[in-house]
C-alpha cells in the first residue's frame, strides 16, 4: 500500500508528533533502510518550524544509487528533501547536517551497537522487518536497550502487534497500547517509558 501515508500514520501519529516537535527532539530508528521515514519526519519538522536529531541504526545500509531509485517514487512529496538527502547518502554511515536536521547512520547490528551508543531518544521508530523475518531486531535484550536509550516519558511506535513484541516492550519499561494499524494491517503498537 501507500509507504508514506504508513509512515506518517504509525510512526509519526504513534508518536505523538508534530505535537511534541520542539527543536532538539531526538528520533531514533531501528532500520534506516531507505530513509522514508527520516524523510517525513524532516518535512514535519520544517513545517513545525524546528529543527530535530535524528539516530538510525541500520544493519545492511544500501548504496546511494539504491537509495535514489527507492526514494525516487516519493521524491515529489519532499521537493528539496529527497535530493539534499540522495547527495549526502550516508553508505558507510555517519552524520551530515542540513536546514533543520542533524542525522547520524550508525552501521552494523543494532545488538552490539546500540548499547553502546551514548545518546537518549525521545522517540523510537521500530521499524525492522516483521519479527517472524527477522527476530533478532525484536529480541527482550534489544528492546531493553530501546528503553534504557529512551528519554524520561519518551515513546516508540511500531507496525508489529505481536504479543511476544509488546510483552518485552512492557518488561521493558513502556506503558504499551494496540492501535488501529494502517490500511490492511489490523493492529499496531505503541508505548510511553513509564
Amino acid at each position: 500500500e501507500n509507504g508514506l501515508a504508513e509512515t506518517r500514520h504509525t510512526f509519526l501519529a504513534g508518536n505523538g508528533l508534530p505535537g511534541r516537535l520542539r527543536d532538539g527532539f531526538h528520533v531514533a530508528e531501528l532500520g534506516f533502510g531507505t530513509g522514508l521515514n527520516l524523510l517525513a519526519l524532516w518535512q514535519m519538522a520544517q513545517g513545525a518550524g524546528v529543527a530535530v536529531r535524528y539516530t538510525g541504526f541500520e544493519a545492511f545500509p544500501i548504496s546511494a544509487d539504491e537509495a535514489s531509485r527507492a526514494i525516487a517514487p516519493f521524491a515529489p512529496a519532499f521537493p528539496d528533501l529527497a535530493e539534499t538527502l540522495t547527495a549526502h547518502w550516508p553508505e558507510q554511515g555517519g552524520n551530515f547536517t542540513a536546514p533543520g536536521l542533524v542525522a547520524e547512520i550508525i552501521p552494523g547490528d543494532a545488538r552490539q551497537t546500540l548499547p553502546a551508543w551514548q545518546g537518549r531518544a525521545d522517540a523510537w521508530f521500530l521499524d525492522g522487518f516483521s519479527p517472524a523475518k527477522n527476530p533478532e531486531l525484536w529480541e527482550p535484550a534489544l528492546l531493553a536497550e530501546v528503553a534504557r536509550h529512551t528519554a524520561p516519558s519518551g515513546t516508540f511506535a511500531t507496525y508489529t502487534a505481536a504479543g511476544h513484541v509488546r510483552r518485552a516492550l512492557s518488561e521493558a519499561g513502556f506503558t504499551v497500547s494496540r492501535q488501529p494499524g494502517y490500511g490492511r494491517k489490523r493492529h499496531m503498537s505503541t508505548g510511553t517509558l513509564a
